[in-house]
C-alpha cells in the first residue's frame, strides 16, 4: 500500500499561489504494464493512494507547461508505504483505544511485513539450493565423464607404446 501527499510551495507566503504554480501529476509502476494509479492535470496540490498490483519500483512524475520566462517550481512531497502508509491516529480515534493497544497494533502490523518478507526469502532460498544442488550434479557427471576419457586416452597410449616398443624389439 503506498499514500502520497504533494503540494506546490507557495514562494511568496503573504500571496496566493498563482495560476501558473500548477502541476501535472503521474504516479505509476516502472515497469512497461501501463499501471497508471493516480492522475492530476493542472493542481496545486492533491493525494493519491493506492495498493500495488506487482512489487517493485514505482515513481511520481511532475510536470509544469512551458512558461516564458522559465520557473522554478518547489513540490513538497510525502510518500509513505507499507506500514507507514496507515493513518495510525484514525485508527485511535474510530474505536477509543488507549496508546498502549496502537503501538501493539503498528507492531503486529510491522511483524506481518516481516514475516511476509521472510517467507519470501525462503522461498529464494530453497530455489537457490535447489539451483546449487542441479549445478552440484552437473559437475560431478562432468568431473566422471573426463576422468573416463583421461583414464582411455591413457589406456591407449600404453597400449600404443607397447605395441611400439614390441614391434622395436625393445621389450
Amino acid at each position: 500500500m503506498a499514500v502520497g501527499n504533494y503540494s506546490v510551495v507557495n514562494p511568496h507566503v503573504d500571496q496566493p499561489l498563482p495560476d501558473s504554480h500548477s502541476v501535472s501529476v503521474r504516479v505509476g509502476s516502472l515497469r512497461g504494464n501501463n499501471n497508471i494509479y493516480h492522475q492530476s492535470e493542472y493542481v496545486h496540490s492533491g493525494q493519491f493512494a493506492f495498493v500495488a498490483r506487482e512489487n517493485g519500483d514505482h515513481m511520481a512524475c511532475f510536470r509544469i507547461g512551458h512558461h516564458k520566462p522559465q520557473i522554478t517550481l518547489t513540490i513538497d512531497l510525502d510518500w509513505r508505504t507499507g506500514v507507514a502508509a496507515k493513518d495510525w491516529s484514525n485508527v485511535a480515534k474510530k474505536s477509543n483505544i488507549d496508546g498502549m493497544v496502537r503501538q501493539l497494533q503498528i507492531l503486529q502490523e510491522v511483524v506481518s511485513s516481516i514475516h511476509e518478507e521472510i517467507i519470501d526469502l525462503r522461498k529464494q532460498e530453497e530455489e537457490m539450493e535447489l539451483h546449487n544442488w542441479e549445478t552440484n550434479t552437473s559437475m560431478l557427471w562432468l568431473c566422471f565423464l573426463s576422468l573416463f576419457v583421461c583414464m582411455s586416452v591413457a589406456g591407449l597410449q600404453l597400449r600404443h607404446l607397447k605395441t611400439f616398443f614390441e614391434k622395436k624389439k625393445i621389450l
